[in-house]
């Protein structure tokens, strides 16, 4: 059956729900095609179901610093309870977001969405006709082309464990490996990161990822760098890792956690005139693909703003404005945060401290050790370092990068300094609640 729409969403994650349902406002006749779980990856096996697990590292992370300052006990995770409290958040998403969308009118399509030409696509027996789609398809995760790599589990298995094993491999050193090296290891597991180079995060400051690596291997995480696994065979006892030198591990399950790919193969882009690369679709300043009529957003973009939920959200409201003819400026972004969800934390914003450091004449970087802080000792935090940069020639903040606890919180508040240009004496005028993360942010300001 043909159908014509003003509009078509492919995909249902946070950017595209967030763009069907904004049309569907503006008085669009929307469509929106999902093939796997209606919400998408962060709801469903993404940000959310991992920060709940997090919740564990936290209070773990809490009781170890105050044992013997008012604590005696470290408690112990029990990892099917736990599992068990993720899925009170994760099972009710995909009805709940399908419901959510066809409330707002938007009509909903299951199955996979293929371009049969610039203006037609197929999903099922249905060609859906419109004057503009919106791609918003994310991404998944990717798996090192080794031998054996069957054997690999990726995060969507991490995030459904039934139990945790004694030992895990995580092969790879980015956010996600970090991550599930801090949850595995708070659940009581044997962890091992391997990473081909000597630079794990390698977007991050390089003295604070060493300091967190520290902090994790103290709590028993074991760092493999400069290792190139080529191989992963089947033991009686699990899976034996080696490279080609003389490298060799045995583990009980091994994660690959080498990034993500974008979800464009299945789309036929070819047949709509929509070119991509390695990284994802590409799209000018208006988010709007080679072919005038599609249009999109999310992790599925080629480009070198951070892949993370809130900047999903963020392109799909610039897209809905633009498309309901409200705005006909370029995208613009402002500062964003990035944030590893380890133990402690690592965040960043703005200009970080490398380009501080080799724009001296510009900027002045200034390293913080807050662990003598009240905000940080009264929880007995064995380390709290903050680097903060202001620009020489205005005063104001314009990047910063911490690591303790309560980075998440901190960030986004330094995320406010700067986008908004507040000065230290519009700081130092504001009365916060004390004694509070708040209530430090004037002491950052060189």
């Amino acid at each position: 059956m043909e159908k014509k729409f003003d509009i078509v969403v492919i995909g249902s994650g946070v950017g595209g729900m967030a763009a069907a349902s904004g049309l569907a406002s503006a008085g669009k006749k929307v469509a929106i095609i999902e093939e796997d779980l209606w919400g998408g990856t962060c709801p469903n096996r993404g940000c959310d179901p991992k920060k709940v697990l997090v919740s564990a590292v936290e209070a773990i992370d809490r009781a170890q610093q105050l044992q013997g300052k008012g604590l005696e006990t470290v408690p112990h995770v029990n990892w099917t309870e736990l599992m068990a409290f993720k899925k009170t958040f994760t099972a009710p998403v995909p009805k709940q977001s399908k419901e959510s969308l066809e409330s707002s009118g938007v009509e909903t399509f299951t199955g996979k969405a293929e371009f049969i030409n610039s203006q037609t696509l197929k999903v099922n027996e249905d060609k859906l006709k419109a004057e503009h789609f919106v791609i918003a398809t994310g991404a998944r995760p990717s798996l090192l082309d080794i031998e054996g790599k069957k054997h690999f589990l990726n995060s969507n298995d991490f995030l459904s464990l039934p139990e945790m094993p004694d030992t895990i491999t995580l092969v790879g050193g980015g956010y996600i490996s970090f991550e599930f090296a801090a949850i595995a290891n708070a659940a009581g597991a044997k962890v091992h990161v391997i990473q081909h180079n000597d630079s794990p995060l390698k977007a991050f400051d390089r003295e604070l990822v060493d300091l967190l690596m520290e902090q994790l291997e103290a709590k028993g995480v074991t760092f493999h760098l400069n290792i190139e696994v080529s191989k992963i065979e089947a033991t009686s006892n699990g899976y034996s890792l080696s490279d080609d030198s003389d490298f060799q591990l045995d583990s009980d399950l091994v994660f690959c956690t080498t990034g993500r790919i974008p979800n464009t193969e299945a789309l036929a882009l070819e047949n709509a005139g929509v070119e991509w690369d390695k990284k994802g679709i590409t799209v000018n300043d208006s988010l709007q693909t080679s072919n005038p009529a599609i249009f999109a957003i999310g992790d599925v973009l080629s480009k070198t703003q951070p892949k993370l939920t809130p900047v999903s959200s963020f392109e799909a409201d610039y897209l809905v404005s633009h498309l309901t003819g409200q705005n006909t400026k370029p995208i613009s972004y402002p500062s964003i945060p990035t944030m590893v969800f380890s133990g402690p934390k690592l965040a960043q914003v703005g200009v970080t401290p490398e380009t501080a450091a080799n724009n001296e004449n510009d900027y002045e970087l200034s390293t913080i050790d807050a662990s003598k802080w009240f905000s940080y000792r009264r929880l007995n935090e064995s380390i709290s370092k903050i680097k903060v940069v202001t620009d020489k020639k205005t005063g104001l903040l314009v990047g910063a990068t911490c690591l303790n606890n309560e980075a998440d919180e901190l960030i986004n508040y330094f995320s406010q300094l700067i986008e908004q240009k507040v000065t230290a004496a519009a700081v130092s005028k504001h009365i916060f609640a004390y004694p509070t993360i708040a209530s430090d942010l004037s002491y950052f300001y060189s």
